[in-house]
């Protein structure tokens, strides 16, 4: 990550992120579980796209913002992922996660952030 606004980012999502949003979470790895709702939310807020890598049984979701590809979940890994950078959108990123994750989310992102409603 090579920008103010993407480090700023990335240590409210570490805040905002709660077993509300992901029943993964632990505050060992608050990360776990959260790469679906996290790409929504990032995408809600900086725009992009959604890109996918297929690990082990399941994909995993991170953003691509103008020509930076940025994974705010890596930290649930023990070894970064071969990422293969596969297209994906909106409702893949879905099918990992719900409606109350992904509300939860949003709204605590918003709080840390001091985002106006």
């Amino acid at each position: 990550m090579n920008t103010n606004r993407f480090v700023e980012l990335e240590k409210a999502l570490f805040q905002a992120w709660s077993l509300e949003s992901s029943s993964k979470w632990t505050a060992n790895n608050p990360a776990a579980g959260h790469c679906g709702v996290t790409a929504l939310v990032v995408q809600d807020r900086l725009g992009g796209d959604i890109l996918k890598t297929w690990l082990d049984s399941s994909w995993h979701y991170y953003n691509r913002i103008g020509e930076d590809i940025i994974d705010f979940t890596e930290s649930q890994f023990s070894s970064l992922p071969q990422y293969q950078h596969v297209q994906s959108n909106r409702e893949e990123a879905f099918s990992d996660t719900n409606a109350e994750q992904y509300a939860a989310l949003s709204r605590r992102l918003g709080e840390t952030l001091n985002e106006k409603v």
